[in-house]
């Protein structure tokens, strides 16, 4: 009792802030410490929650713990885009840690599906504790260091035992250059003495906050898809150590309280996950967080808000590999200290949450040991099982023209150790042709079957119409990929792996008249400005031709590249040569040589089809309400894939900026309130004079809504509750929310004849929407290239009221306006990065948009 009293009043003191109380406000049960090992505050100087902590300060303490402790040791597992580095600091007794390798050894047999371990006794659990995915959700950073040295100092009994029976991989800080963002900015504007008023600037992160990592993705929704460097770090971690139990520490708005799991229940009528994981496993591990929340007198909620249909979460995707993920939620301070409705949030408050929740873990993972195991063990051999059982023993695909979209699809497989197989003939299958060579089979018979299922399959049914996030994933419609389910494997070659999964070009031989570059590959668009950039004249075929090569009659498509030999600007043959090997090499792409111009099908290569392109030079606005999500998959599409230098300009300094340096402006989702009436006149003037303007999903509606392009939107009257009779108010907000596209893949009717659509085969594209963005097809009949289909619906929750909307819609609109043209996308063409099928669209846009003739 008495030691409760004592935690009680600390609690209260750090309320009303008192920093030298800080360390044994968190930590005080658990004393006595080693006094040769620093303590946090004794290493950064200043008590825990007094200050936010940099990453770099972060990752010297976790070496200096390993460097003081026989307890610890560091693991780097990546780097950063902005070159930070992501660790694990690894914690146990020293005995175990001495023996990790073996340990780890016996830990992998129970993850075989081959192996059925009935004794755990001796075997120590794995526990991720993962920290601070949101770099502007720091509480959990700091706790972490706290956990770091509770675990690595304290000679208690109650740890040490901890220690002898967990294995410990602390990560603290998954987002680093978020958090630096975040943390630079909470310490720059904190306050002497502290300012809790909400209104501060404190409290109030500018564009685009520290949420997301350097090309403004959030990581949580990263783990399925692989783009980032910190995610496939962690898939590598994941799939090497398997660990029993994931944490995924975040924050909430500041008038909340905590949250731990479970969540609410799948929204899938059929969820992949064994519904042991949270009917039984959460269950037993929200008992102990209550019980040691409620010992420290906070409060909690459980079971609503947070969903776990989407698998990509932190706290979901290792549900799919025998573990227990679990989410964690802390109202947060938004900076050092905060006024609330219920009085002020200290930043020490947030972080003894997640401090408490931490143990808590480690208690309630030791004290279901057995079951953790059994259940881990039996996950593989059941996911196996139910594939046996099943009609369909695999999944057919490939692209017959794209062999880089082909490589990127199986590098995501091999991140996920998905098992794929070139096949060996050329197959049909329910009409669909796969061509040896391009094209893979994915056995279901396989240890990662649940996430086959994830990758490959579609759902337009649910129990329920509220997502917290996405309500589509089949990764294999995300690459634009013909795919087929097969009750019957095909004759298949070896296993790809990473060192096979490479695309191999043939030697360029030299010409003297011209280079021909197929438009077909994801990486055109690329190599085509690595051609400009270097001072080459490049044309594009707006006819299908043939052409002899090499004693072989080749056909090319609308797209396709030509590289004069003669007709460039004082660049000789010689260093044409060697720019288009160099970029063919570069980006995967084969080049051939033509001997001469006449050609067996079309004009010749000097025909009026071949156009001359510009070189584009494009801007994008960003900051004030532009979308930081989607300008920052535009950057990084530009600059991470496709090698091209993409100029970034603040909303509210379009003014001073001199518009007419850049011949493509780009405008995704936003409001874009700080542009004036003078300023909209002088986008449009700049479009008319002859330039293309490129908007997407809430950009096309709002270039539409200021007059700039004379396109229509399509109304819809579900914004309101229309409902004939009465309705109990607690069903109010599922009404509203049934009408929202949280995120859904659909098909449309794509225009390949269009020169937004050169490099693609079939008129069938998958798009992703997540808006309401509803584009009236254009007046003019040559100017609508991509329509929705009359059934559009391929996977993902939509209302019936949206889908009738969409079937009478457009996709792509081009406008005319004066000599220029406005691009028009009504969905997101580059989400989450990872839409490799529709990525070519919007780069078309950029290198194309200034051959679009718009009849009249």
């Amino acid at each position: 009792m008495k030691q409760i009293y004592c935690r009680l009043i600390i609690w209260l003191l750090v309320l009303v802030h008192i920093p030298a109380l800080a360390q044994d406000y968190y930590f005080e049960s658990y004393k006595p410490f080693n006094q040769s090992i620093p303590s946090p505050e004794e290493f950064l100087g200043y008590p825990i929650g007094e200050y936010h902590t940099r990453h770099d300060l972060v990752v010297a303490y976790m070496y200096t713990l390993a460097e003081f402790s026989d307890r610890a040791s560091v693991q780097v597992y990546g780097k950063t885009h902005e070159n930070r580095k992501l660790l694990m600091l690894q914690i146990a007794s020293p005995s175990n840690l001495e023996n990790l390798e073996k340990i780890k050894s016996k830990h992998l047999e129970v993850v075989n599906p081959e192996i059925q371990v009935s004794d755990f006794k001796e075997l120590p659990l794995f526990i991720n504790l993962a920290y601070g995915v949101h770099g502007n959700e720091p509480s959990s950073t700091e706790a972490a260091m706290l956990i770091a040295y509770t675990l690595v100092a304290s000679e208690c009994e109650e740890v040490k035992k901890y220690l002898d029976e967990v294995i410990v991989f602390l990560d603290p800080t998954i987002n680093p250059d978020g958090r630096d963002r975040h943390s630079n900015w909470a310490n720059s504007y904190r306050g002497q003495p502290l300012i809790a008023d909400k209104f501060d600037i404190e409290h109030n992160e500018g564009w685009p906050g520290g949420r997301t990592n350097h090309y403004w993705f959030d990581l949580n929704r990263d783990l399925l898809l692989g783009v980032n460097p910190e995610s496939r770090g962690r898939l590598k971690w994941y799939h090497n150590w398997y660990p029993n139990v994931v944490t995924d520490f975040h924050e909430m708005g500041s008038g909340s309280t905590y949250f731990f799991e479970p969540k609410n229940k799948s929204a899938s009528l059929n969820p992949i996950t064994p519904s042991e994981n949270r009917d039984v496993l959460n269950k037993v591990f929200a008992d102990q967080f209550a019980a040691d929340l409620d010992q420290i007198g906070s409060f909690y909620f459980t079971d609503e808000v947070y969903d776990s249909t989407y698998p990509g979460y932190g706290s979901t995707y290792m549900d799919l590999q025998g573990s227990l993920a679990l989410l964690f939620e802390q109202a947060s301070s938004r900076g050092h200290l905060q006024e609330t409705p219920t009085g002020e949030i200290s930043f020490a408050f947030t972080i003894r949450n997640h401090y408490v929740s931490s143990i808590a873990t480690l208690k309630a993972a030791i004290a279901n040991k057995e079951l953790l195991y059994k259940y881990q063990n039996d996950f593989f051999r059941n996911s196996l099982k139910k594939a046996n059982a099943s009609s369909i023993k695999g999944y057919v695909f490939g692209d017959p023209y794209d062999r880089n979209r082909n490589k990127e699809f199986l590098d995501v497989l091999l991140q996920h150790q998905i098992e794929a197989y070139p096949v060996s003939r050329d197959l049909k299958v329910n009409n669909t042709s796969f061509k040896k060579g391009f094209s893979y089979v994915v056995p279901t018979s396989q240890k990662q079957y649940y996430l086959v299922q994830s990758l490959f399959e579609t759902f337009k049914s649910y129990k329920d119409s509220v997502f917290y996030d996405t309500s589509a994933w089949s990764l294999v419609n995300f690459y634009n990929m013909k795919y087929q389910p097969v009750s019957k494997l095909p004759e298949r070659g070896k296993k790809v792996t990473a060192d096979t999964n490479l695309v191999h070009l043939y030697k360029l031989e030299k010409s003297d008249y011209a280079y021909l570059i197929p438009y077909d590959d994801y990486y055109a668009p690329g190599l085509l400005y690595d051609l400009q950039d270097h001072g080459l004249v490049v044309k594009v075929a707006n006819k299908a031709f043939s052409v002899n090569i090499d004693g072989k009659e080749m056909d090319f498509r609308r797209g396709t590249l030509m590289v004069p030999v003669q007709d460039q600007f004082d660049v000789d043959k010689e260093s044409v040569y060697e720019r288009v090997k160099e970029a063919s090499h570069e980006f995967g792409i084969q080049a051939y040589p033509a001997a001469g111009g006449m050609t067996s099908r079309g004009n010749g290569l000097g025909s009026h089809s071949f156009q001359t392109l510009k070189k584009p030079n494009a801007m994008m606005l960003v900051e004030g309400t532009v979308s930081s999500y989607e300008a920052g998959e535009v950057w990084h599409l530009f600059e991470n894939r496709m090698k091209i230098p993409l100029v970034k300009v603040p909303e509210r300094r379009l003014y001073l900026t001199d518009i007419y340096r850049y011949n493509v402006i780009i405008m995704v989702s936003g409001n874009y309130g700080l542009l004036d009436k003078i300023q909209k006149e002088r986008l449009a003037q700049w479009v008319g004079d002859g330039n293309t303007l490129i908007a997407t999903a809430k950009g096309s509606s709002w270039v539409i809504n200021q007059k700039i392009a004379e396109e229509t939107l399509i109304s819809s009257n579900t914004d309101t509750l229309s409902h004939a009779g009465r309705s109990n108010y607690n069903k109010a907000i599922g009404s509203i929310e049934k009408h929202n596209i949280g995120g859904a893949i659909f098909g449309i009717d794509l225009d390949i004849t269009h020169p937004i659509a050169y490099g693609y085969h079939s008129r069938k594209v998958p798009v992703y929407k997540n808006n309401r963005v509803w584009l009236a097809p254009s007046k003019n009949p040559y100017s609508t290239v991509g329509k929705y289909l009359e059934e559009p619906h391929i996977d993902g929750y939509i209302s019936k009221e949206n889908l009738e909307i969409m079937k009478g819609a457009a996709s792509i609109v081009v406008s005319k306006r004066g000599k220029g043209r406005i691009i028009l996308f009504a969905d997101n063409p580059n989400f989450r990065g990872a839409w490799y099928g529709t990525n070519k669209l919007f780069m078309n846009a950029i290198h194309f948009g200034s051959l679009v003739k718009v009849p009249q």
